[in-house]
């Protein structure tokens, strides 16, 4: 972003103080800012009919960081002063100690904004929010009388960061974010299933509390409800499976993503260290993270370094070409820095991390993927999962998935897990759809402790031989 007035925030901190601090506490090394934060967020949940939480929160604070090769100083405060600067410089420039390093060239800039800089938290009354969850609550119920529990919640944020530099370069971003999630249980005969939908991104809160936003989600919240209610035990076994489009794509985030990130191969933990160049997927497969998509969940205007956001291709026709990068490792790994530097708040150091990551279509439509299943499952939904970054290998639960036989949809399985490891998965891709779509904007990502707002995407994709796991 272009470089504006300095007011961390709204403070008496003057900017040359603030540099000079910063400059004292990096010399000697390769890199380091001063990152400055000021973050407010507000939940509200409606359960089983009454307004079970509402939560405000108001924070800010600073990071101060010196890097030097591979070793990190880093310290913060929720105190903007100059006293709790000096307290951090002390410790920070112990990283650089002796050392006589080449300050390293600052981000480019880029005047690109990716969404518009407001506070979604304060767009909205309070009561209108109320109003809106009980709607949604008293809709569900009179739509289907099978609607015994509706779990409604709308969220805002609104981050508002400053980085300075030591050469004296200021960058800044605000980033707005707001969703609503639905979620409803169903009983009939005495049997109760569950089902869930929501969304949202870097826009205005008032479109999707619209009835002609959050309807089309709690019906679908239902239908999956009602579809798990006719589900049989999912078998077990070795089976072929389609993946539905979108929010599916939370298994190429986890099991492949992760792996692509510049830490975990410049350390060699990653299944993709050392394969730069190689066929690592089926012919046809290509993946990128693009942090430049406008007001999605996963998008960044710069990096919590100030790099500009990028859209990089990661695998590009099954062939490995890139890693995402923060500052550090790319420089360390003689590569250039990909916008993917991220760190969860102030408090913490930034490290490579996704944006919106996505597998690209191909020209299959679904039915002719569907076709290739002799006796399969089609997966179209996704829970929890589990993955070790190390060799990819995962482990994810299907909240919607059927049984498919002879090309042929079937009935609703519940139980299903799918087990494997990414780098297999990737070379036994045997068809990718046409109808590759981003998902609704619901996904935070985890490493090291850090939590991060992403985005996920794919086409409709066949995968051979998984193995799932089920009860029957």
């Amino acid at each position: 972003m272009s470089k504006s007035e300095f007011r961390p925030f709204e403070t008496h901190l003057e900017q040359q103080v603030a540099l000079d601090i910063l400059r004292q506490a990096t010399h000697g090394a390769d890199d380091g800012e001063l990152f400055f934060e000021r973050r407010s967020s507000e939940t509200l949940m409606l359960d089983d009919q009454r307004l079970k939480s509402a939560n405000y929160d108001a924070s800010e604070g600073f990071g101060l960081r010196a890097v030097c090769g591979e070793i990190t100083g880093y310290a913060h405060s929720t105190e903007i002063s100059v006293s709790a600067l000096k307290r951090a410089q002390d410790t920070v420039r112990l990283a650089a100690r002796g050392s006589a390093a080449q300050m390293a060239l600052p981000p480019a800039r880029t005047n690109t904004s990716l969404y518009d800089a407001f506070d979604p938290t304060a767009e909205v009354d309070f009561a209108t929010k109320v109003d809106v969850l009980k709607e949604i609550d008293d809709f569900l119920r009179s739509y289907d009388k099978r609607v015994v529990q509706v779990t409604a919640s709308i969220g805002t944020s609104c981050q508002e960061v400053t980085i300075l530099r030591p050469e004296g370069g200021i960058w800044t971003d605000i980033r707005p974010m707001a969703r609503v999630t639905v979620g409803v249980i169903v009983q009939d005969n005495g049997k109760r299933e569950s089902g869930s939908c929501g969304g949202g991104g870097r826009y205005e809160l008032s479109g999707q509390i619209a009835p002609e936003a959050w309807k089309p989600q709690a019906l679908e919240a239902l239908r999956i409800a009602l579809v798990n209610l006719d589900a049989k035990p999912a078998p077990a076994g070795i089976k072929d499976i389609v993946l539905g489009p979108g929010w599916p794509g939370i298994l190429l985030h986890e099991a492949v993503g992760h792996g692509l990130e510049g830490d975990f191969n410049r350390k060699g933990s990653s299944a993709f260290a050392g394969l730069m160049g190689q066929q690592v997927a089926a012919k046809g497969v290509t993946v990128v993270d693009d942090g430049t998509l406008p007001n999605r969940r996963g998008s960044i205007s710069v990096d919590d370094e100030g790099t500009p956001s990028a859209r990089n291709v990661l695998i590009d026709d099954g062939v490995l070409v890139g890693y995402m990068q923060d500052r550090q490792n790319a420089r360390l790994m003689g590569v250039a820095p990909t916008g993917n530097g991220r760190r969860e708040s102030y408090a913490h150091a930034p490290m490579p991390r996704m944006t919106n990551t996505m597998m690209l279509s191909g020209d299959a439509t679904v039915q002719e993927l569907l076709g290739d299943l002799a006796d399969g499952i089609y997966a179209v939904g996704f829970g929890g999962g589990q993955v070790d970054i190390t060799n990819g290998k995962f482990v994810f639960s299907c909240t919607e998935a059927y049984e498919v036989k002879n090309g042929t949809v079937g009935a609703p399985l519940k139980g299903a897990t799918l087990i494997g490891d990414g780098a297999t998965a990737l070379k036994h891709i045997r068809g990718l759809g046409n109808d590759m779509v981003l998902d609704p904007g619901m996904g935070t990502c985890g490493k090291a402790g850090q939590w991060v707002p992403v985005g996920v995407g794919q086409p409709s994709v066949l995968i051979g031989g998984l193995t799932v796991g089920g009860s029957a």
